[in-house]
């Protein structure tokens, strides 16, 4: 993901600062979601966040980093493909590989989107994103002599993934009320410029056929430590009910890490889908200080911090918004 400085002025203009509080719902974003939750679907939320288990998701986190680095053309990458597939196999409805070929300037990728869906095969989709690989260069790492190393990527991929191969577990106990599909974008941290990067969610976005979500949910870099949670610019710019709505779940929740005011705008695999029409929200903590670093490690990472994103993302999934 690339950090993008943005100026909105119209924001400016209306309430002086990138408050939440003083932005008005966009009416065309107002009717994103389910409606108003019922007592059976809030008791069902409660059993099924009740199930999460934030030790669990964190071993997967582990066992991802387990396999090293995972970029593209790594033998770590192809292993933690088969681990991955594996893992939705146990718990979904149907999973999927969606192969495609990327060409470099050096190189032919040979990539996989991993595709799992769940609950009913009809009606309103939610989608559930992150990306598996990493990146192939620390190059924001701070000594020069790091910076063609690859990344670990704990943080920065394991982190979303890890959530839901636990919450996939989660749907397999307790069936979602809707279709709930789950893509793990690969190619996302490839290149040294944009060209070369989101190269997974890129070729989803022209190939959507039955795995057309009504809106989605991306999650990257959402199990730091010490995690802080503001509303990413590029779905708020887009999808600004949609984005406050989620951010207002997370108050009703009491889920502090989620922070009620404008952050950056961060490119990332939810652009793309952006772009064709699907309504995205990106949950990102982008004050990760071990960002594209050999540091991004299993031990800057907390299961406190995957179960409240989790937390969250059950609750849309059971209750809407």
């Amino acid at each position: 993901m690339e950090r993008q400085w943005l100026v909105v002025l119209f924001v400016s203009l209306q309430c002086g600062v990138f408050s939440v509080a003083c932005a008005e719902s966009d009416s065309d974003n107002r009717n994103i979601g389910f409606g108003d939750s019922t007592r059976e679907r809030v008791s069902t939320a409660r059993e099924a966040n009740a199930v999460f288990d934030a030790q669990r998701a964190f071993d997967m986190l582990e066992r991802q980093c387990a396999f090293g680095p995972r970029p593209p053309g790594s033998v770590a990458h192809s292993e933690t493909q088969d681990f991955l597939f594996r893992e939705l196999q146990k718990y979904a409805n149907n999973v999927v590989l969606q192969p495609h070929q990327y060409k470099t300037k050096t190189a032919t990728l040979h990539l996989n989107n991993i595709l799992a869906e769940f609950g009913p095969a009809t009606g309103e989709t939610l989608l559930l994103a992150a990306h598996w690989d990493t990146r192939p260069f620390a190059d924001r790492d701070p000594k020069p002599e790091n910076r063609d190393k690859p990344i670990l990527g704990a943080n920065d991929g394991a982190s979303g993934v890890a959530v839901l191969l636990e919450i996939a577990r989660v749907l397999k106990e307790h069936a979602p009320p809707r279709r709930v599909v789950i893509v793990l974008f690969d190619g996302e941290d490839y290149g040294r410029s944009i060209e070369d990067m989101f190269i997974g969610s890129r070729f989803f976005a022209r190939n959507l056929g039955k795995w057309k979500p009504d809106y989605g949910i991306l999650l990257d870099m959402i199990g730091d430590k010490d995690l802080a949670l503001p509303i990413e610019r590029y779905s708020w710019n887009a999808n600004r009910g949609f984005a406050e709505a989620i951010w207002q779940r997370a108050a009703t929740l009491g889920l502090t890490p989620f922070q009620s005011r404008l952050g950056d705008a961060i490119l990332d695999d939810h652009v793309p889908l952006i772009e064709v029409g699907i309504p995205m929200v990106n949950i990102i903590d982008f004050t990760y200080p071990y960002w594209h670093t050999v540091e991004d490690t299993v031990d800057k990472c907390s299961p406190k911090s995957l179960e409240v994103v989790a937390t969250l993302v059950i609750s849309i999934i059971y209750d809407g918004l």
